[in-house]
């Protein structure tokens, strides 16, 4: 009981102090909480709207996937014929079936031709209005449609396009253009998952998705009094011979969920692992907070030593402070943790899925891990200064306060540093000299946390050569106030190591993401420039294929020298030994593409590929295979008959454009597969004569302007979208690793703010013999801009050489350029200075308003 007074007593006094160390935790806790509370309600929500749009039964088309519609080749989805319907119907226990056609390979588009497909990326759905779609949607305007002018929107998409009813809009898919007047809005019973959805009555959706009347893609059933959806689908599947797809409500629910799910796991695992960065760089600062303060309690824990205390008691003692501020900050995390799951349930729905907070999940075991984890870690970090506050010895409370420097345990801290830092180098330098990248990558993460441990534990051996080097080049310049900052620095170079590894993390992962996706875009843009021979790229960025009535419209166009068509074709491959590889992709095109992409072979030239009869395969199947040069083999086209295809040419497996790609031409797979079933175009490459590709570029343009599903790119518009997909992803992880960012911040002020405090009677014996306020307050914020610059250049040369190694194991994959992005290194390093200014105006403010005389009676 007296320990854990004192310490409620030492945590009270010192609530100020711990107060940024609670925040850290807070953090911590909050961004796993959330994430785990935003992930479950997620799960609900999905859950609740497969269970409400997924009818008892339904029947598909064999080649639809478990989670709804696939489209084929051709832009169409796979359809049953309409007697099917009535099979069903008299089918045992089934009290009413309907037929649905639907298709999500499809472009809405308002009047103007702009786009009305969700800009998070979500679905655009256009089916027929039925019954088991009025269960989950309500008609709050106008009416449903009754005929082929006729079409109803979703009230989000109408009101985030400013639709109304009377509006015309036109669906453009594989079959064509069909225009339609909205005759309705029609609103979402249950989340909208984020997709914009469009109806029409029946027999037009048949004849714009499809192209033909009297076909369905599903069938929905709805089962009889008593009847259970298992022996529904026994009954119906008897019904039908077992040609179809039959699947229970909860199969077609727990597919849909499975599909989402695996999207979710991988988000909720990415947010944890910064959350998980963010504690990491919590742990310093809980670290340097005890640290500091048990050494300024050294003659007060002398004291309770003196007068019986034993080691275990000051130690307990410690640890319990500590496990109060777990507790605390775990608390007020685990709530904080909720306020951020409804903040991101916000932000989905400014994306367009709007998420209700009707649907707020939060698990018991949320707040558990939450607390678990947060005081878990807080008396973890908190175990070796109070490790070192029972060592304090009686005779301490004769001593001035402070606690002396343990030799051993900084010789000790030398050779682990020393020792830890040589296996992450060495880690890195296998993994740069592995010889394929799977093997390269585990040598890499080795590497990588080797040496990051490495670092922390060499980090105050290092604070006393670095600080120096900063302090000539930065300090000096502003006299005896920065010769005072630099000392301030050096005084307790285990707390400016520890200090400066808060920063380091964060700035050596975000220095080590920006060298590789420097180095991707790099790459990339070189591949495109020495393989890419080719002006324009026509393509579908939501993976659309091309119509026939586009590609005749870009062969129409004036000013072209060639055009090339690519499509992709499925097929099972027999190799001559005796091996059949299933589910293998052949590529498709006109024989001009040898001349607009380059690509290395190591036998063979490309262009012998696009022969007749002829085929080129890639080295790593050629090898496994023992394929070379005139080898027969026999091609199973999914929708066609068998061809025996002569290897041509083999291509190397060192690229990055159509890496493991197999060609062959469009005339001789046309041979083997019928027109009807011969898949669309996957791109159309266009190439302008000699000196009119600015001219063409607009006319392409101009020709494409009906097919606004369509993007016309030359190479600069298609390395721009490339480095915009990369920036994109990677504004995205610089955002989650802003938390770290913060609390190594709130590291550095709490350092600051105990430093001062540590320097009391010395702070006021300065004031006393000149030291103004305004030069004591400088003193302070240049000492915090040389920790963070300390941290900075650790972190940054860290991260730099993390991805230079990676950029080693992606050159196996073909992407050969070392790039590193000196503006932005430079840029976080300047920042860095700022962060350092930012984090000192608390602590210099407070120094600079002390009472002279009060400061020099401190003991």
């Amino acid at each position: 009981m007296t320990v854990m007074k004192t310490s409620m007593r030492n945590f009270f006094a010192h609530k100020g102090r711990m107060a940024l160390s609670a925040v850290a935790v807070l953090l911590s806790v909050a961004f796993v909480c959330g994430t785990l509370v935003f992930t479950d309600t997620m799960n609900t929500t999905f859950d609740k709207l497969f269970a409400a749009t997924s009818s008892d039964v339904t029947v598909s088309a064999k080649g639809a996937s478990d989670t709804g519609e696939t489209t084929s080749g051709n832009g169409k989805p796979p359809v049953m014929p309409a007697d099917v319907l009535g099979k069903v119907r008299q089918a045992q226990g089934v009290k009413s079936a309907e037929g649905a056609v639907f298709s999500t390979s499809v472009t809405v588009v308002d009047a103007d031709k702009d786009s009305l497909s969700p800009s998070s990326g979500g679905p655009t759905i256009v089916g027929n209005w039925n019954a088991n779609e009025a269960r989950t949607m309500k008609i709050t305007e106008g009416a449903a449609p009754r005929n082929s002018g006729q079409i109803m929107v979703d009230e989000d998409t109408a009101d985030k396009h400013d639709l109304k009813v009377g509006d015309e809009i036109g669906v453009i898919s594989a079959v064509g253009t069909h225009t339609a007047k909205i005759s309705g809005v029609t609103a979402f019973q249950v989340t909208n998952p984020g997709a914009a959805i469009f109806y029409v009555d029946t027999r037009t959706a048949q004849d714009i998705l499809v192209g033909e009347s009297g076909v369905f893609t599903n069938v929905n059933v709805t089962a009889a009094a008593g009847m259970s959806d298992v022996q529904l689908k026994k009954n119906v599947t008897a019904a039908l011979g077992g040609d179809y797809k039959v699947q229970t409500a909860k199969e077609t629910a727990d597919a849909n969920q499975k599909d989402v799910g695996g999207f979710l796991n991988v988000m909720k695992y990415a947010m944890l692992g910064f959350a998980g960065i963010a504690f990491l760089v919590g742990i310093f600062l809980i670290i340097n907070t005890f640290s500091m303060l048990v050494a300024q309690r050294t003659r007060e824990i002398g004291l309770m030593r003196a007068i019986g205390s034993s080691r275990k008691q000051v130690n307990r003692s410690v640890l319990a402070e500590a496990l109060l501020l777990g507790v605390v900050g775990s608390v007020l995390g685990v709530a904080a943790g909720v306020g951020i799951a409804v903040g991101l349930m916000k932000l989905m729905g400014l994306t367009g899925m709007n998420l209700s907070t009707d649907d707020l999940t939060v698990a018991w075991t949320t707040p558990v891990i939450g607390l678990v984890l947060g005081v878990v870690v807080t008396v973890l970090a908190a175990y070796l200064p109070a490790r070192r506050a029972g060592k304090v010895s009686p005779m301490a409370a004769l001593r001035d306060a402070g606690a002396p420097a343990d030799a051993k345990a900084g010789v000790v801290r030398a050779v682990l540093g020393l020792l830890l830092t040589g296996g992450g180098v060495f880690g890195l330098y296998l993994a740069s000299a592995a010889d394929k990248a799977s093997e390269g990558f585990l040598w890499l993460g080795l590497g990588v946390v080797l040496s990051l441990i490495g670092f922390v534990v060499i980090g105050p051996l290092l604070a006393g050569g670095m600080v120096r080097v900063l302090g000539t080049v930065v300090l000096r310049a502003f006299g005896p106030v920065g010769r005072m900052a630099e000392r301030n620095a050096l005084r307790n170079p285990r707390r400016t190591g520890a200090t400066g590894a808060a920063l380091m993390i964060g700035l050596a992962l975000v220095a080590c993401l920006s060298v590789v996706g420097s180095s991707v875009v790099a790459s990339a843009t070189d591949q495109l420039d020495k393989t890419v021979g080719t002006d324009f790229i026509i393509q579908n960025d939501r993976g659309q294929p091309i119509t026939p009535q586009a590609a005749q419209a870009v062969k129409s166009t004036p000013g072209l020298e060639r055009v090339t068509e690519y499509k992709t074709l499925d097929a099972d491959l027999t190799t001559p030994d005796g091996k059949t590889s299933k589910g293998e992709t052949i590529n498709a095109a006109d024989p001009t593409y040898a001349t607009d992409v380059t690509t290395e072979t190591v036998a063979g030239k490309l262009a012998d590929a696009y022969k007749p009869d002829s085929m080129s395969v890639f080295e790593g199947f050629a090898k496994e295979h023992g394929l070379t040069i005139g080898s027969k083999v026999d091609v199973a086209f999914k929708d066609g008959t068998a061809a025996a295809l002569t290897v041509r040419a083999i291509t190397s497996d060192e690229v990055v454009i159509d890496k493991g790609a197999m060609y062959a031409s469009i005339p001789t797979v046309a041979k083997y597969v019928p027109a009807e079933k011969m898949p669309l175009d996957q791109l159309v490459f266009a190439t302008a004569k000699e000196g009119q590709q600015e001219a063409a570029y607009t006319a392409l343009k101009s020709a494409l302007h009906d097919y606004p599903q369509y993007s016309v790119r030359d190479q600069t518009d298609y390395k721009d979208a490339l480095k915009g997909q990369i920036d994109q992803m990677l504004n995205l992880i610089y955002g989650l690793l802003a938390l770290a960012i913060i609390v190594a911040v709130l590291g550095v002020v709490n350092t600051l703010a105990l430093s001062v405090v540590e320097r009391t009677r010395e702070i006021g014996l300065m004031r006393a013999i000149g030291l103004s306020r305004r030069q004591l307050r400088r003193m302070i914020r240049l000492e915090s801009v040389v920790i963070a610059l300390f941290g900075a250049l650790l972190g940054l040369g860290l991260g730099m050489g993390w991805g230079a190694t990676a950029q080693q194991l992606l050159a196996l994959e073909g992407l050969t350029v070392l790039d590193i992005p000196w503006p932005m290194i430079i840029g976080v390093f300047i920042a860095s200075a700022f962060v350092g200014l930012f984090a000192a105006l608390i602590p210099a403010f407070r120094a600079g308003r002390m009472n002279v005389l009060n400061a020099i009676a401190t003991d």
